[in-house]
C-alpha cells in the first residue's frame, strides 16, 4: 500500500518570502507526519509567490505572471530540498514560467528523494489561459515520469477532459496520473472529476487530483476557486462501486488541508487482466466500427 497526499489549497496572501517558506514546510510535514510518501498540490499553486509583489503588481493579471518570474528559481529549490529531506515524491503544483521563446507555459514539475524527477507542461489551454492569460501550450508532449513509488504521468486541469491525452499516459505505461486542478466555478471542478474519473475507467489506471479551493480577493487569476480533492479508481473487483476511493467534504474552504489515502497501485493494474471489464485492452476496438 502507497499512502498519497492530495492538498485542498486555499490561495492565501503570503507577503514575504520567509513566511511563504514557513508556509510551504508546514503544510509539507503535515503530510508527511501522516506518513504521505507523495504529495501533489495544485494547478498554479506557485502563483501565491505573487502575494510578495507589490500591491499593483500582484493586482495585474499579466503583471503577476512577469513579477513571480525571479521567485521561481527559489522556488523550486524549496521544492526540491522538501523532497530530498523528507524522501518523498512531491508535485509542488505548477507556475506559469516565462520559456526562451518568449512564450509562457503552465508547467509542473516533480521532484523525488534524490531531486528532480522532470516536468510536465499543459498541453490544452481553457479559454481564459488562450484569450486573457497568453498562456501558450506545451510543446513537449506527455510524459512518463519514473518514480520508486512507479510510472507517474501529469494531467494538469482541462487537459483530463480529453480522452486521448489519458489514453497517450497508458500507453506510455503510466499506473498513477496526477491531476493538479484550478477551476473557478463549481461546473469547472465537475469538468475536472468526470474527466478524470473516465480516464481512470478507460484506461485502468488510478487518478490523484488537487484543487485550489477558497477565495482569493487579492489575486485576479485565482479570486475564486471550488474543487475537492480526490483519487479515483476504475468501478471494479476490489475497487469502490463509485470509482472514489476517498474526497474532501466540500468544494471550497477557508483552510489548506490535505486528503490522506491509501492505495495498491498493483491491484489497479491487476484489473487490466483480471477485471470484470477491459476497457483498457478493448480501447482500440471502438476505432474500427
Amino acid at each position: 500500500m502507497m499512502k498519497l497526499a492530495a492538498c485542498q489549497y486555499a490561495i492565501e496572501l503570503i507577503e514575504g518570502w520567509n513566511d511563504y517558506l514557513r508556509h510551504l514546510t508546514h503544510l509539507v510535514e503535515e503530510a508527511t507526519a501522516q506518513g504521505a510518501e507523495l504529495l501533489l498540490m495544485p494547478e498554479y499553486a506557485g502563483l501565491v509567490l505573487a502575494g510578495q509583489l507589490d500591491e499593483a503588481t500582484r493586482s495585474d493579471l499579466h503583471g503577476s505572471i512577469a513579477g513571480i518570474q525571479p521567485l521561481i528559481p527559489r522556488w523550486l529549490e524549496l521544492c526540491e530540498a522538501l523532497a530530498r529531506k523528507h524522501r518523498i515524491v512531491f508535485q509542488p503544483g505548477s507556475a506559469p514560467v516565462l520559456d526562451p521563446d518568449g512564450q509562457y507555459r503552465n508547467r509542473a514539475w516533480l521532484f523525488g528523494p534524490d531531486g528532480l524527477i522532470g516536468h510536465q507542461d499543459k498541453q490544452i489551454m481553457t479559454r481564459f489561459e488562450r484569450e486573457q492569460w497568453g498562456i501558450a501550450a506545451g510543446i513537449d508532449g506527455l510524459k512518463a515520469l519514473e518514480t520508486d513509488l512507479g510510472t507517474l504521468g501529469i494531467l494538469i486541469c482541462y487537459d483530463n477532459e480529453f480522452p486521448m491525452l489519458g489514453r497517450k499516459l497508458a500507453d506510455l505505461g503510466v499506473d498513477l496520473v496526477l491531476a493538479p486542478s484550478c477551476t473557478d466555478t463549481l461546473a469547472g471542478s465537475y469538468r475536472v472529476r468526470i474527466g478524470a474519473q473516465a480516464r481512470a475507467l478507460e484506461n485502468q489506471y488510478a487518478v490523484l487530483s488537487s484543487p485550489t479551493a477558497g477565495t482569493a480577493p487579492w489575486s485576479p487569476a485565482m479570486d475564486e476557486n471550488r474543487g475537492r480533492a480526490a483519487l479515483y479508481v476504475p468501478s471494479d473487483y476490489g475497487m469502490p462501486p463509485s470509482g472514489i476511493v476517498a474526497e474532501s467534504p466540500s468544494d471550497t474552504v477557508e483552510q489548506t488541508s490535505w486528503l490522506i489515502v491509501e492505495v495498491d497501485l498493483a491491484d489497479v493494474a491487476r484489473l487490466r487482466t483480471e477485471g470484470q471489464v477491459a476497457t483498457r485492452r478493448d480501447w482500440p476496438e471502438q476505432f474500427a466500427r
